[in-house]
């Protein structure tokens, strides 16, 4: 089970965490994101899984959860003699951090809500039993 808020308030945490607290990734999420930051150019799902010494397969699905978060983005290389392959970056920083401040905003918005619903609700219900006592 998560953390509560007042749990979540009191721990020390890192800007990497909100890749955890936002949408869920995992260490390996993490790893893989930062191994593309550090990279000089968009690397392959096989650069990516050496540089944070993983199974491909294992790598691939940590990137699948980087692309489908927006953390990254995917380009296709075209072979001269025909097919192509696909390489991996990162999207830009502000890009990401305009996402998250926005889906914090989304959320602040429905907390708020639910909160006055919770005050209307008991509110009613403590009047009501106030009366009759």
């Amino acid at each position: 089970m998560p953390d509560s808020m007042s749990e979540q308030l009191q721990q020390d945490m890192e800007c990497e965490g909100l890749l955890e607290c936002f949408h869920g990734l995992k260490q390996l999420d993490k790893a893989c994101f930062q191994a593309l930051v550090d990279a000089e150019e968009p690397l392959t799902v096989d650069e990516i899984a050496e540089a944070v010494d993983r199974e491909r397969s294992t790598a691939y699905r940590a990137v699948q959860r980087l692309l489908q978060t927006g953390f990254i983005g995917k380009e296709q290389v075209n072979y001269d003699q025909g097919g192509y392959y696909h390489v991996y970056s990162p999207t830009d920083p502000s890009k990401i951090a305009d996402d998250m401040q926005r889906m914090l905003n989304d959320w602040y918005a429905k907390m708020g809500q639910l909160i006055r619903e919770f005050e209307d609700k008991y509110e009613s219900t403590d009047a009501g039993q106030r009366a009759e006592g």
